[in-house]
């Protein structure tokens, strides 16, 4: 592997053979199971439907069947947030592809030819596909149970309605703020489902010894979440289940609570001592698993003479799809952050969830960030353009700085990010800022394509507990080599590295002297909380730091003595001990395993510290109106400029330039966050252009399963030239500064491509994706040809 430079505060590391540090080539086999039995999931055909019964007398006959599971053996709760989710459907189906049984068989083939002979009975009742029908009074109910389901005490569900949590904002007056404003603008935008695509679809293999313990090797961003909800769901103690997490071939949110797990678990407690996996196919993997939710918003926006926004109000319904466990958090994270980057003195804010026949939603890569973003930054950029402001400069004028509030009133200090920095930067690259109202009419270029710019802001805290936490196990081999475990899933973004790069800077170490040992087992590894909300880098780094200051101190103790020096002369450098003084040292080697004198008398013993970080100082959220001192660790804002063009006669538009710009607090790695920042952009872009997972309304069943249909970005969709620059405002809390970037990087991407356009021909696209037939039509319509 070539070399690649690391920077971590002021070193500058050199790293050769990154697999020696990360591990990386342990992971390359395939884990093995003797005597495996596949299954095969029967799903609903239905999208909304009463299960009347299940016979499975055929399908038993089949050689090879093992077991049959359904919901009448297992009406098992499951859910992170909610639990309104069972292993199989019991009473009723809610989607298509609703998992009603499963069957495991000593071959996959067995295994499919006994679910086709599984009859389910089913009496079809009336769906809902729109958030605004499903809120009505008296649409049909998707959950009628939903008052008798457990929740977290921070997720509010409305029994008897479709509504599975509901945020509210309430800051200052808005109503008497609105009346006050010389302009007022409303507008809706939305957002459709789409899928995380991993190149690995979802995977769980369970085995249940006949002891009952549970085994669970899966494809998933949280071991220990999941075996916390496993254990809920089956009623066991925590130190009876182990989940184990080879290498994770891509997440995106689509991994991060609990998916195959039970199905996996209910087969194996009835095939005792016999591994069954599970494992969806590509066309499963776009509608029986999770997906990104929808996002219906209306925003309404009044602005004083000086441009300034007095009032906001956004009301935001959520697509959560059958099930809400995980998407009910989305929903409550929207809520919080509804105002996006920017200062608004009065704000009336609601965040619905809202449950509908479709797939169900969850995390996904922003969770929930992309889908406002995409609301604000275009309506913020409409009502520049309609007051005749430069839309840079109605950006500064209004966005959130040091010393102002959040919409939960939170007062930013001076090191909680810069996206007015961010902003200018952009703006400097793509000289997008006009100096000046933009001049009616639009006229194509020479090239006879229509030519614009536009810009976007983004922001997002880490939605999570108060008491998230992460730890570490760090311990010296009796060569020095320092081990360090986490349990953070690195599945690309090179959390191991920079674990190993805090570790080689705190301790002096060069980098080729540790290792990182990332393949989680609840058994065997240090507690995480989950690898979501853009934390790792910095919980585990903050984590990592902590321990090794617990190194230190056990290093220190002991050359302290052998040196017969005070700890405060000693310093680490190059695998000594040093006294500062004197110059005398003491090899590592000859400390990790405790010190030995002369004479031959020992004192310490080996080097090893077990270190946690929690965040310190959240506080809960108002349950009226979500007013909170310090709601969220951590604040992460950004900015991103587009430069396109496009083709008045097909409507195919082409991006020439996309800037972004972000206050990252420190760059710990800079090839890696560039990584970030390019695979982001991309990502945001294959979601504003072409993504959406398309139902038949009249079945229900998904029109584009496949990645025929389905369309991702290729090479040919990059745009021809990416830039990314990064501010570094230190984060207080952070590792060396730092704070997360991971899925910031998509966020503003669809809204500041929809600004450009309008920039270039004066067009609105306000249901994502921005397709070319929309906007050739779009085009037609407004008579620009």
């Amino acid at each position: 592997m070539s070399t690649a430079t690391k920077v971590v505060g002021t070193s500058v590391l050199k790293v050769d053979a990154l697999e020696k540090v990360t591990g990386a080539a342990l992971y390359t086999a395939d884990l093995k199971f003797p005597r495996l039995l596949h299954a095969c999931v029967v799903r609903s055909p239905h999208d909304h439907a009463k299960v009347l019964g299940i016979r499975n007398d055929q399908a038993l006959k089949v050689p090879g069947v093992r077991a049959i599971a359904t919901g009448k053996e297992f009406p098992l709760h499951t859910g992170i947030y909610l639990k309104d989710q069972t292993v199989f459907a019991t009473d009723r189906v809610r989607y298509v592809g609703d998992a009603v049984a499963a069957v495991a068989a000593e071959t996959p083939e067995a295994a499919h030819e006994a679910a086709a002979l599984l009859e389910v009975d089913y009496a079809p009742l009336e769906p809902i596909f729109d958030v605004l029908k499903g809120i009505e009074e008296g649409a049909p109910l998707v959950h009628p149970d939903l008052a008798k389901y457990e929740c977290v005490p921070w997720i509010s569900p409305k029994a008897g309605t479709n509504i599975n949590n509901h945020l509210k904002v309430r800051k200052g007056d808005y109503e008497a703020a609105l009346k006050r404003c010389a302009h007022v603008f409303e507008n809706t935008f939305t957002v459709p489902q789409v899928q995380h695509v991993p190149m690995e679809p979802h995977v769980s293999v369970a085995r249940v010894d006949n002891a009952g313990r549970v085994q669970v090797h899966t494809s998933a961003q949280s071991p220990f979440t999941v075996r916390h909800l496993l254990s809920a769901c089956f009623k066991l103690p925590h130190g009876d289940v182990e989940v184990v997490v080879p290498t994770v071939g891509g997440g995106f949110g689509g991994k991060a609570g609990i998916n195959l797990e039970p199905i996996a678990v209910a087969l194996a407690l009835k095939t005792r001592g016999r591994p069954v996996r599970v494992m969806v196919d590509r066309s499963e993997e776009f509608y029986a698993t999770v997906v990104r939710q929808g996002l219906t918003a209306t925003l309404v926006t009044g602005v004083d003479r000086k441009g300034k926004v007095q009032a906001q109000k956004m009301r935001y319904l959520w697509d959560c799809g059958a099930y809400g466990g995980y998407g009910v958090n989305v929903v409550r994270a929207a809520g919080y952050t509804c105002g996006g980057a920017y200062f608004f003195p009065n704000v009336w804010g609601d965040s619905i969830g809202v449950y509908t026949n479709r797939p169900v939603g969850s995390a996904y890569r922003g969770f929930g960030m992309g889908e406002i973003h995409w609301a604000l930054e275009q309506q913020m950029d409409m009502v520049a353009h309609e007051i005749g402001m430069d839309p840079v400069q109605f950006r500064l004028h209004n966005c959130l700085g040091p010393g102002k509030t959040t919409v939960t009133g939170q007062v930013l200090g001076k090191f909680a990010g810069r996206v007015d920095k961010c902003i200018r930067k952009v703006d400097e690259s793509l000289k997008i800022s006009k100096k000046g109202p933009r001049k009616a009419g639009w006229k194509p270029g020479k090239d006879g394509k229509y030519h614009g710019k536009g810009i976007a802001c983004a922001v997002k805290a880490p939605a999570m507990p108060n008491n998230a936490s992460s730890s570490v196990v760090l311990k010296f081999a009796e060569d020095e080599t320092l081990e360090i475990l986490i349990s953070g899933i690195d599945y690309g973004q090179g959390l191991m590295t920079v674990a190993a790069q805090y570790a080689a800077e705190a301790l002096d170490l060069p980098m080729d002297k540790i290792r990182v040992r990332g393949k989680p087992d609840t058994d065997l590894s240090p507690y995480d909380w989950q690898t979501v909300a853009s934390r790792q880098t910095w919980a585990t780094g903050n984590a990592v730091l902590k321990g090794c200051e617990m190194l230190k101190e056990q290093l220190f103790d002991m050359a302290a003595q052998a040196l017969k020096a005070p700890k405060s002369r000693l310093v680490l450098k190059g695998c000594k001990v040093v006294d500062k003084k004197t110059r005398k040292s003491v090899k590592l080697a000859e400390l990790v395993m405790g010190y030995q004198f002369p004479d031959g008398h020992t004192i310490g013993g080996p080097v090893a510290a077990a270190a946690t970080y929690v965040p310190e100082g959240l506080l809960f959220l108002d349950p009226d109106t979500s007013q909170s001192k310090k709601p969220v660790a951590k604040w992460t804002f950004g900015a991103q400029g587009v430069e396109l063009s496009v083709d008045p006669e097909t409507g195919v538009f082409t991006i020439h330039k996309l800037t972004a710009c972000y206050d990252v607090g420190k760059v710990v790695n800079p090839a890696m966050i560039l990584g970030q920042t390019y695979g982001g952009i991309v990502q945001g872009v294959g979601t504003a252009m072409m993504e959406e997972l398309i139902l038949d309304e009249k079945t229900g069943k998904p029109r584009n399963a496949a990645l025929m249909d389905y369309k991702i970005p290729t090479s040919l969709d990059i745009p021809d030239k990416l830039e990314a620059h990064y501010v570094e405002t230190p984060q207080q809390d952070g590792p060396l500064g730092a704070r997360g970037i991971g899925e910031h990087t998509m966020i503003p991407t669809p809204a500041a491509i929809s600004d450009a356009l309008y920039d270039a021909c004066g067009i609105r696209i306000l249901e994502m994706p921005i397709t070319a037939e929309k906007v050739l039509r779009a085009l037609k319509s407004s008579r620009k040809l």
